[in-house]
């Protein structure tokens, strides 16, 4: 095991600061209007979470609410979406300073803690780094450390050196499935080699990356959903798109998962050619015919029924998340355009249209996502990431006019 000095890294992301393309905050002009919306949706979410606090079991997560029957649906801790509750609670804790939201975080980490010794599934990137990641960095803790550290040691053990991957989906033996949105869990082993200097968790993660930009993507640099490996010689078996219109569209989630991906490999890495795989991804995005004026994705950018198919607030926000981020390291003319359109998005998420109104919604922030269609689940609802990477964008967001 090649282990780096914490001198060296720090040398290293400082000399990688200067000769990384970077546009700079003061080409944008900060759009009033919308830091003051913004400021005020940090409030009515903060509001939000405080009826959500109220319905939810104890020992239990939100997923999802269904207005209809007025149904809040909930999970354990070791569900994908466990970390979006307490991370979306110490963001708005961040902006508002309430103290209810950051006891709440605070015991919902305790019933997560455990996860970090789950070897049984990919996304303890979500779990762990946007619960317990938040947390670090509002207040640095020792403890906090050793259990990230942990969840990434736990993440490692399912990557496959033959493949080139981590495992995401347990399935028969000659089965290696690999999703897109294990893209989303590489930062966690990033910070677990800053953190230690220990390198073997930033090689499983560039090695993964560069297998996923190899497979999973079209000529067109859209992606697929799913990826089935042979096990024994990383041979591709099968691709398709498990969560999509059909095996060869692009199903808006997976390419903001790609998209926001491939944006921190490249903060993380300062390699070019993970800058120029998000660009491409990004250009894919915002020129797309089927991407409607108002930037909010239907579900599925091949779907057979647009215009009139559901729109995905989690797509639009997770990519509203990652070109406010990817803006900063693009040049001046892709920097201005990614801006304009997350902008688009934050704006438009912040309407009646999809932000809920005080007290409904189950004390979700945003309305009209979609979790499955072809799966029959989560459909046209709120959703926990989506609530997740809006708050984050709208972060994101004040921070160029600091």
């Amino acid at each position: 095991m090649f282990l780096v000095s914490r001198q060296s890294i720090l040398f290293f992301s400082i000399i990688v600061l200067f000769i990384a393309p970077c546009i700079g905050q003061e080409k944008f002009k900060a759009d009033k209007t919308l830091l003051k919306t913004i400021n005020e949706n940090f409030l009515d979410a903060a509001n939000q979470f405080k009826v959500l606090m109220k319905n939810l079991p104890a020992d239990r997560f939100p997923k999802t609410y269904y207005a209809d029957n007025g149904q809040l649906e909930t999970s354990g801790p070791d569900w994908w979406c466990s970390g979006f509750y307490p991370g979306t609670l110490l963001n708005l804790y961040s902006q508002t300073k309430d103290d209810a939201l950051h006891k709440e975080a605070l015991r919902m980490l305790g019933l997560l803690e455990k996860e970090k010794n789950n070897t049984n599934t990919h996304d303890l990137g979500f779990m762990m780094y946007c619960s317990f990641g938040n947390a670090n960095r509002i207040e640095p803790k020792g403890e906090y450390k050793e259990i990230l550290v942990t969840s990434a040691k736990s993440l490692a053990t399912r990557f496959n050196p033959k493949v080139g991957c981590i495992k995401s989906w347990d399935s028969k033996p000659s089965d290696f499935i690999v999703i897109i949105d294990n893209m989303m869990n590489l930062e966690l082993l990033f910070w677990a080699t800053n953190q230690t200097g220990d390198s073997s968790f930033y090689n499983i993660a560039v090695t993964h990356a560069r297998t996923t930009m190899k497979n999973h993507f079209r000529p067109d640099y859209s992606s697929y959903h799913v990826l089935n490996y042979d096990p024994e010689n990383g041979a591709v078996h099968e691709k398709k798109t498990a969560q999509g219109y059909s095996n060869e569209s692009a199903w808006a989630r997976g390419q903001a998962w790609g998209l926001y991906g491939f944006t921190v490999m490249y903060r993380e890495t300062r390699d070019r050619k993970y800058l120029d795989q998000a660009n491409h991804i990004a250009q894919f995005l915002i020129n797309h015919p089927n991407l409607p004026l108002d930037k909010i994705a239907y579900w599925d950018f091949n779907a057979p029924g647009i215009p009139n198919e559901m729109r995905d607030a989690s797509a639009a926000a997770i990519m509203s998340s990652a070109l406010l981020e990817l803006c900063k390291y693009s040049d001046t003319k892709w920097a201005r355009e990614y801006f304009k359109v997350a902008e688009t998005i934050i704006r438009n998420l912040s309407s009646p249209q999809y932000k809920a109104s005080a007290g409904t919604n189950g004390g979700f922030i945003l309305k009209h996502g979609v979790g499955s269609l072809p799966g029959k689940t989560e459909i046209d609802v709120p959703l926990t990431y989506a609530d997740y990477y809006f708050i984050e964008a709208m972060i994101r967001y004040k921070e160029w006019f600091k």
